[in-house]
């Protein structure tokens, strides 16, 4: 059979991406290990417990610090199993970036922010919205 240089018409397979392989080995059960994503699924169910027992400020960057964390195993673990979606960069990039945004609008959060941002004071005004 004479092999071309097109692309196949349905794809065929797919590579895992680099650091997916399981963090330890199959000595040990699942979640030990596949411990990275074990731990980051641990610190935001811990932030959603604190934010349904009261607390939604400190709760929420819990949830926050959960990606955060996730962006920094991923970063600097050379196997973090399931943690690893698509490549490293896109993996950490992503991660860092909702992680961040969670924290940035939970510190902004009324009433009585905890970080004042000027632009930000008169938003509901520019999407039409009164700000009481």
């Amino acid at each position: 059979m004479r092999r071309t240089r097109r692309r196949p018409v349905t794809t065929e397979g797919t590579l895992p991406p680099e650091g997916s392989a399981a963090a330890l080995g199959r000595g040990h059960t699942l979640p030990v290990r596949q411990w990275p994503i074990t731990l980051v699924l641990a610190v935001a169910a811990l932030g959603l417990l604190v934010t349904w027992a009261g607390n939604f400020r400190l709760g929420l960057l819990a949830v926050g610090a959960a990606p955060l964390l996730g962006a920094l195993l991923r970063l600097g673990v050379p196997d973090v199993g399931m943690l690893a979606v698509r490549s490293r960069f896109t993996d950490v990039t992503l991660m860092f970036a909702l992680g961040g945004v969670i924290v940035l609008l939970t510190l902004v959060a009324q009433p009585n922010p905890w970080l004042s941002i000027p632009v930000l004071d008169n938003i509901g005004r520019l999407i039409g919205h009164p700000v009481h």
